[in-house]
């Protein structure tokens, strides 16, 4: 099985726009919150070779680890973590940029985790970790 996300929506605008609407059919965080843990269980397996330093996200609180393949002009994502709610924060950035082309990734500024309410909702060392795993995506694009 591919450990790498395969996007479910034909742009990123389109993936930022379909999880807000999904994360607005609940009433509260905590019930939002659910959504994202299932998310992250719903990650293609993350192969144990590459949970390492080498593929660690640095600046996350939990454990985080990612790896990036580029196919055909665009970049796809694997990623995981040791927490569940974090899983689910990786889930949610490659729905966003996995399958995407390197312009597009650039094009897509990370402030969409501000306009769902997800920084706020998220403590201050998940907001900083959330940021780094996107920064890590786009750097990691945009380096070719």
């Amino acid at each position: 099985m591919d450990a790498f996300v395969q996007p479910q929506e034909p742009t990123a605008a389109d993936a930022i726009a379909a999880i807000g609407d999904d994360l607005s059919l609940f009433d509260d965080w905590m019930d939002r919150y659910q959504q994202i843990i299932d998310w992250g269980r719903a990650l293609p397996p993350f192969p144990e070779a590459w949970a390492d330093d080498a593929h660690r996200v640095p600046g996350c609180q939990s454990r985080v680890w990612m790896e990036a393949e580029k196919r055909d002009g665009k970049w796809y994502f694997a990623g995981t973590s040791d927490a569940a709610i974090v899983s689910g924060l990786v889930a949610l950035l490659l729905r966003v940029y996995s399958g995407r082309s390197a312009e597009e990734i650039a094009s897509t500024q990370p402030a969409f985790l501000q306009d769902l309410g997800l920084i706020q909702a998220l403590s201050t060392n998940r907001g900083n970790g959330i940021a780094a795993m996107a920064r890590k995506i786009r750097e990691r694009a945009a380096a070719g």
